[in-house]
């Protein structure tokens, strides 16, 4: 009965767009053929019995700038879409709104039916599940996160993908000349280093001896982008009678997510039947806590770990290179302020690095936040009403409605960052030399309120690790020139054809 509806429903829509479009181009037996016009809708084109859903597939291929150029251009910086069926949404980039979703009145605004659609991949991992649940993985995982033992694992985890992998590759394109794909460099790096943090199993994915295993790898990026294709494929119900007739990106989806999960339950299994020895890994914590063992509460954990570990740095990583490219006194910056910190240490211009060493780097720090800014690996978020509110700007949001939360777009408003919001400018972030945070709700790149990324400060150390490393010992050209490369819808910021660059190692 599910599917003879939302068949119905959807060649109603199919009809009333029809005829829309044939207003829209009037035959020559019918000159004057009535078009039926847009109205403004709180800053979205919204068309009788059609709402904005029109202009939401006419910017289907770049809906990040589209929502910031009519976010920005409102005075509370908020807007309404609507939909057929009475599918509605608030968008804001708003700090007041963020504040008041994420922490003033956060019971009111879980997952929610959203969590539908990320169902298959993350089943009830910690980033698509509310409730007990989600307080019970929190609580767990913060405990590990705060442990500094933890932050010296990542970073021995780090320098040995770092010198054993990362530079040899880099040495490797520089001496060749080979043009060398640097976001999938880094993905493959991130992808080693989270399994090896979640699970202790690394899965050499970075290497030159070509003996690499791609297919886990692979399989995960494409549930990735496909999982998000679910939000931008049109209604809700088109991709659940993909689904159901396992037919298209339905489909393949399917065999992605089959892949993942057997190669993380695998794993499971072996440390659930002590087969493999004791680790002080996150799921090594997991288990022994106690609480749910299942294999699939495990797995669920698992892979929301990886994703969140592996896309969010790998991305945050290749927008920062390239913008790095076109700010060489920012390059400058950062190798004098590595140069004097190494000094300071007893250290060489060539030695690796150390977490204290990492923390003193506050220019590397503020040009990684500015970039985070501009490019944040999550771009939006949403989450769902459960009871009718009224926004700090006003703003209407009906229970059932969506709040789309926009990172992107906040890091593009004048009275947030200044006139100069569009610059790349580290020293916006320090204050005598030392970096100075932001509040979380202007700036929610790592999220803010209860659900505040636990990994924040784990995210940091990785980039300073790799991006000074990679910066005091190499020259990165990206083959790149355009404004803004092409992205990826998917659950984090991917540059579409990867990033291109021709390395060059320095003299140290």
């Amino acid at each position: 009965m599910d599917l003879f509806l939302f068949t119905i429903l959807f060649l109603v829509l199919l009809l009333s767009l029809s005829l829309f479009l044939i207003s829209l181009h009037p035959t020559k037996t019918k000159p004057k053929t009535t078009i039926i016009a847009p109205k403004i809708s709180h800053g979205f084109k919204s068309y009788p019995f059609l709402g904005t859903s029109l202009d939401f597939l006419a910017n289907r291929h770049r809906l990040l700038e589209w929502a910031t150029e009519t976010l920005t251009s409102l005075p509370t910086n908020t807007a309404t879409m609507y939909f057929p069926g009475k599918f509605n949404a608030v968008v804001t980039a708003n700090p007041l709104n963020v504040e008041h979703i994420l922490k003033t009145n956060f019971p009111n605004y879980p997952k929610g039916d959203i969590k539908t659609t990320l169902r298959d991949f993350l089943g009830d991992g910690i980033f698509n599940i509310d409730g007990d649940l989600w307080k019970m993985q929190r609580k767990i995982a913060s405990h590990k996160f705060n442990n500094r033992s933890l932050r010296n694992f990542v970073v021995d985890s780090v320098r040995f993908e770092i010198q054993t992998r990362l530079i040899p590759l880099l040495g490797h394109s520089a001496k060749t000349g080979k043009v060398l794909d640097l976001q999938d460099a880094l993905e493959l790096f991130g992808f080693d280093n989270i399994c090896k943090m979640v699970f202790n199993v690394d899965p050499c994915c970075l290497g030159l001896d070509g003996s690499n295993d791609l297919v886990f790898m692979r399989a995960f990026v494409d549930a990735s982008i496909l999982s998000i294709g679910r939000l931008t494929d049109g209604l809700p119900f088109i991709w659940n009678i993909k689904r159901f007739l396992n037919i298209g990106s339905e489909k393949r989806l399917a065999e992605s997510i089959r892949i993942v999960h057997n190669f993380v339950e695998n794993i499971i299994q072996q440390r659930l039947e002590g087969k493999s020895e004791n680790y002080e890994d996150i799921l090594s914590l997991f288990i022994h806590a106690g609480e749910e063992n299942s294999l699939e509460f495990l797995r669920d954990m698992v892979i929301s770990f990886i994703l969140a570990g592996r896309d969010s740095t790998s991305s945050a990583l290749s927008w920062f290179f390239w913008l790095l490219s076109s700010h060489p006194i920012v390059i400058r910056n950062i190798r004098s302020e590595i140069k004097t910190v190494r000094a300071l240490n007893g250290k060489t211009w060539g030695d690796t690095f150390d977490l204290d060493e990492l923390k003193e780097l506050n220019y590397l720090h503020a040009a990684l936040s500015d970039s985070l800014r501009l490019y944040p690996p999550v771009p939006v978020d949403v989450k769902e009403c459960m009871n009718d509110d009224l926004l700090p700007d006003r703003t209407v949001i009906k229970k059932g409605w969506f709040i789309f939360y926009h990172p992107f777009a906040m890091g593009r408003v004048a009275s947030i960052w200044g006139e100069d919001y569009e610059a790349f400018r580290p020293e916006r972030w320090l204050e005598n030399g030392i970096w100075r945070p932001e509040s979380p709700f202007r700036y929610p790149v790592f999220q803010a309120g209860p659900r505040i990324c636990l990994g924040k400060e784990i995210a940091y150390i990785q980039m300073k690790f790799i991006a000074a490393s990679v910066i005091q010992q190499f020259d990165i050209y990206p083959l790149r020139k355009e404004n803004m490369p092409e992205y990826i819808p998917s659950l984090t910021l991917r540059m579409k054809n990867g990033l291109p660059v021709r390395v060059k190692e320095r003299n140290l």
